[in-house]
């Protein structure tokens, strides 16, 4: 049996968002020893479609002529994905592919193109953490999921960023062939069959703007230097020559978020830093990032990353070679 995989990409696209499904597909042929996927790679044309790294692509058959079955459409991600929402020969041609496929896919940001295809209303659906808050708020038809590293919902997958596409693939490839191949193909590739964890653990949960006052940034930028300091909304608002109910209210309107939350986006991020850098042990940890205990400590991770401080620090503390 063959499975047609085509896989749309566009100028300025992620390689990693093609290249990794892409030879889970080819080891999945080999290994199995059936050859049975097919990789088709198309775009808006005909030509080389160069990636943002710079590495072009050859494309054979533009979208527009793009006929027959397709057993998995794979939608691709990139900086531009943004600039072509409103293409909408690249758009409509999508949602005519998709029409044909037996299962629709995307990773990282090219779940936006299925969302402005139509293909996502009413849906659960994921994409890279720092693209989640644009597909949200573009479509709100879509239930935005920002933490796994992947979402299926019927015959419609959606990835989250870059090498999440390889977790996808492997997990189409078990749809299809069982957790034997997957398993065996992943050893192949050196990778996880299931990545411990979803995307939160890759991402910075600072999200507060700069607040327009000069006052403010500044005081923004003494707590981030000061974790450990004594950070209460009293404090904060004599640091600003404020009394409490004022600064409280313009803090949160400029910033986006209260007081109280910046000071434990702040710290938890002090936090990461500490771990990633350091070998100080938990209680130093939290005590430098102001988080006081290693059980506040452990609260916030799993409350921001859904980890541990330990695992956490297994995963991403940097060693020398």
């Amino acid at each position: 049996m063959q499975r047609r995989v085509v896989m749309v990409i566009f100028e300025g696209f992620q390689l990693l968002d093609m290249a990794g499904p892409a030879d889970v597909f080819a080891m999945a042929a080999l290994l199995s020893g059936e050859g049975d996927y097919q990789v088709e790679v198309t775009s808006l044309r005909e030509g080389n479609v160069r990636a943002v790294n710079g590495i072009a692509i050859a494309v054979d058959t533009p979208i527009a002529d793009v006929t027959g079955p397709i057993d998995t459409l794979v939608v691709v991600g990139g900086w531009a994905t943004m600039e072509l929402l409103a293409n909408r020969e690249l758009v409509d041609g999508i949602a005519r592919l998709a029409g044909s496929s037996r299962r629709v896919t995307s990773v990282c940001s090219g779940a936006l193109l299925l969302a402005e295809a139509g293909l996502l209303d009413g849906m659960r659906a994921t994409t890279h953490w720092l693209a989640a808050d644009e597909l949200r708020g573009r479509y709100p038809r879509v239930e935005v999921d920002s933490d796994p590293i992947y979402v299926k919902e019927g015959q419609v997958w959606t990835s989250a960023g870059v090498t999440a596409g390889i977790d996808l693939a492997l997990a189409l490839v078990a749809e299809d062939h069982g957790h034997a191949l997957a398993r065996d193909v992943a050893c192949a590739l050196v990778v996880y069959l299931h990545r411990p964890g979803g995307q939160s653990q890759f991402s910075v949960p600072m999200n507060a703007l700069p607040p327009r006052s000069e006052p403010l940034r500044e005081l923004q930028a003494f707590i981030d230097a000061n974790p450990a300091d004594d950070l209460s909304v009293p404090a904060l608002a004599r640091h600003a020559g404020m009394s409490e109910r004022h600064f409280s209210r313009v803090f949160t309107e400029q910033s986006g978020v209260s007081p109280g939350r910046y000071v434990e986006l702040s710290r938890a991020d002090a936090a990461r830093r500490l771990l990633e850098t350091t070998d100080h042990p938990l209680e130093r940890v939290a005590r430098e990032a102001g988080l006081g205990t290693p059980e506040t400590l452990y609260r916030v991770f799993r409350r921001h990353w859904r980890i541990s401080p330990g695992d956490y620090r297994r995963r991403f503390q940097a060693k020398e070679c």
